[in-house]
């Protein structure tokens, strides 16, 4: 025999067992909708007996509106939007509204599912950093969704931006350095496009001009930890008294950290990342890092957001969230 089907409870099984219309059910599920304290009680009372669920997909393919928010992100093995992911999903739930998450790392699958975003009638999306060209965020600005970028630099007429303050960071790095008494510094980061490995080596080099000291750059194809390892064995050859590295991204830094350790040269290079995520201040790196305040930045973007979903033709807000030194071993 196959297994019975599941069968999930209807708006009509509702309106039967609680002997109302089925119009009725629907205001009584819809906020602000006029219904009497009797028939609520009724359905509501139907509606956990069937254990029914309203289907927000048939009620925004309805209405035109949903509680749904997309959030587009890349690099889901990228412990720092890990942990972004983490107060966005939270704040999100505070206000209503359910996330439906789309990993940009593969360039080909992105744009057919940033389209299917359209036909769950977004309320808004989030993009965050390394997510997808801008050209979509765009499309979604000309169909009137609302769009919040994070760690993200474009100039889109009524999106709202919010982003870690790289400059400070990169000027704490450049004072950390210069304090440890580090003469030959150096930088590691993604490609000079990207928006804040851009803030940072450009604060960091002004910061140790302004000391007379220079930067040596590498720029790798990504921020994480091989690219890490590869930018330190390419610093090193270049700069023999190399003593001192700041680190676009605490991935980075891990993997230049673990070349130097692995060629003797650990002791002599003082080194400051970026973003303190967990495995920072794991026993064997004790990384001296730049925290990024995920809550803030999480919940500034949804605030940003909710605030263009009552309004979207308010003028675009750009918000700095600060970062603070953690120093470590």
């Amino acid at each position: 025999m196959s297994e019975p089907k599941n069968h999930w409870a209807t708006a009509s099984d509702v309106a039967r067992l609680a002997g109302v219309s089925r119009s009725a059910v629907s205001r009584t599920f819809t906020p602000g909708a006029s219904v009497s304290d009797k028939t609520r009680r009724r359905v509501e009372a139907a509606a956990a007996e069937l254990n029914y669920q309203v289907n927000e997909i048939a009620r925004s393919m309805i209405t035109g509106n949903s509680n749904f928010i997309g959030l587009v992100t890349a690099g889901f093995d990228n412990p720092f939007r890990s942990k972004l992911l983490t107060p966005l999903v939270h704040h999100l739930a505070l206000r209503g509204f359910m996330p439906l998450l789309l990993n940009a790392d593969d360039p080909k699958q992105l744009e057919p599912r940033l389209r299917e975003l359209l036909s769950y009638h977004v309320a808004g999306v989030i993009l965050t950093s390394g997510a997808p060209p801008l050209s979509l965020a765009q499309e979604y600005l000309a169909r009137r969704i609302p769009v919040t970028l994070i760690n993200r630099q474009a100039e889109l007429p009524g999106a709202d931006q919010v982003c870690s303050d790289n400059a400070q960071g990169a000027r704490l790095a450049a004072k950390h350095l210069i304090g440890m008494g580090v003469l030959t510094p150096g930088f590691i980061g993604e490609s000079p496009a990207h928006f804040s490995t851009r803030q940072r080596h450009d604060a960091f080099s002004h910061a140790l001009a302004q000391c007379g000291l220079e930067c040596a750059a590498y720029f790798g194809a990504t921020g994480g930890y091989q690219a890490g390892w590869e930018a330190a064995a390419a610093l090193t050859a270049r700069l023999p008294r190399l003593d001192g590295l700041f680190c676009a991204t605490d991935m980075l830094a891990m993997g230049a950290m673990d070349y130097l350790q692995c060629h003797g040269l650990r002791s002599h290079v003082v080194m400051v990342g970026f973003d303190d995520i967990p495995q920072a201040d794991f026993a064997a790196y004790r990384l001296t890092t730049l925290r990024q305040d995920t809550e803030c930045l999480g919940r500034t973007a949804v605030e940003l957001l909710m605030n263009r979903v009552d309004c979207f033709d308010c003028p675009a807000q750009q918000r700095v969230v600060p970062v603070e030194l953690i120093v470590r071993q």
